[in-house]
């Protein structure tokens, strides 16, 4: 996951045309070598939700009201 922070220097990292600098760039942050850049704008932090407090996985947006993995209630 990225933060905002992170997200700006992939996208700098690519320019306007080059999205194997951004993908080398992502996997420099994350460690993991993503092939897609497509899904590297769904890796972002501020896209989801905080923990959730029984299963500690991500909610999916900042506004769930039940947790999508482990069907708790939020709040």
């Amino acid at each position: 996951m990225l933060d905002e922070v992170e997200y700006t220097l992939v996208e700098m990292a690519a320019g306007p045309h080059d999205w194997g600098r951004a993908l080398l760039e992502y996997e420099r942050i994350t460690g993991f070598p993503e092939t897609n850049r497509v899904a590297i704008s769904h890796h972002l932090i501020f896209l989801y939700g905080p923990p959730c407090s029984n299963c500690g996985k991500p909610l999916r947006t900042p506004q769930a009201k039940l947790c999508g993995a482990c069907m708790a209630p939020v709040g």
